[in-house]
């Protein structure tokens, strides 16, 4: 069963310095029918411009992940993590019991767009942390690589829930296909770019809500970055 989430169904907030999509009900804007899929509860599409951002604030309680399209994005926590994100790395910050970080863009001028995506945990009050690097370019072209997953497994970031992600990068022309398990439910984000799924051609910011499904099969039909996710039904 493949269920189609348009991109403009999506929520939106437009507050001068920031342009964001909602996936899934965030701040002001609140859909009962769009309240996350199990531990996955928010996915911003944000769009800051040059010397604005993010402010320090405070988190309990919630895996972060932040992964930047284009522009960069100045990161700095309470735990003593600063860096500056760039596409094709990735960030996941553990709140745990708390912690509080700012998110700037990193130049004055020239806007950042990037994804926000909050996991809750299955754990509450763990030690709070941060971890950033870079993601292997040539496994994303070559098909869905795995990136974020629980620590028990072999992904380069864990995740403090029994959840994963894992991002493709395929190519205009390239058809590529994972496994799934079909017990469990699968979300399939369009970050940018364009991509046939069966009958149904998907572009930026759409998304397809799969389940019962043991394969998933596409094709680009241009560059195109994706972000599956998998998380318990």
């Amino acid at each position: 069963m493949i269920t189609l989430r348009p991109a403009d169904t999506r929520g939106h907030a437009e507050h001068g310095w920031l342009d964001s999509q909602h996936s899934f009900s965030f701040g002001s804007w609140h859909d009962p029918a769009y309240m996350g899929i199990g531990a996955l509860r928010v996915l911003n599409d944000d769009r800051v411009v040059g010397g604005a951002g993010f402010p320090p604030h405070s988190h309990r309680d919630m895996e972060i992940i932040t992964y930047v399209l284009s522009g960069a994005l100045r990161h700095k926590d309470s735990t003593g993590g600063s860096s500056v994100l760039k596409p094709g790395e990735i960030q996941v910050m553990t709140a745990g019991r708390g912690i509080a970080h700012s998110e700037m863009n990193a130049d004055g001028v020239a806007p950042v767009h990037f994804l926000q995506i909050w996991i809750v945990p299955d754990v509450r009050g763990a030690a709070p942390g941060y971890q950033q690097q870079a993601l292997d370019i040539a496994a994303l072209k070559a098909g869905f690589s795995l990136v974020a997953a629980p620590e028990a497994e072999a992904a380069p970031f864990r995740l403090l829930q029994d959840a994963r992600l894992s991002i493709a990068w395929p190519a205009a022309g390239q058809a590529i296909s994972t496994a799934l398990r079909s017990e469990r439910r699968h979300y399939l984000h369009v970050a940018r770019g364009a991509v046939r799924l069966g009958d149904q051609l998907l572009a930026d910011g759409d998304a397809v809500l799969i389940e019962q499904e043991s394969r998933l099969a596409l094709s680009a039909t241009a560059d195109s970055e994706l972000l599956l996710f998998d998380l318990a039904a």
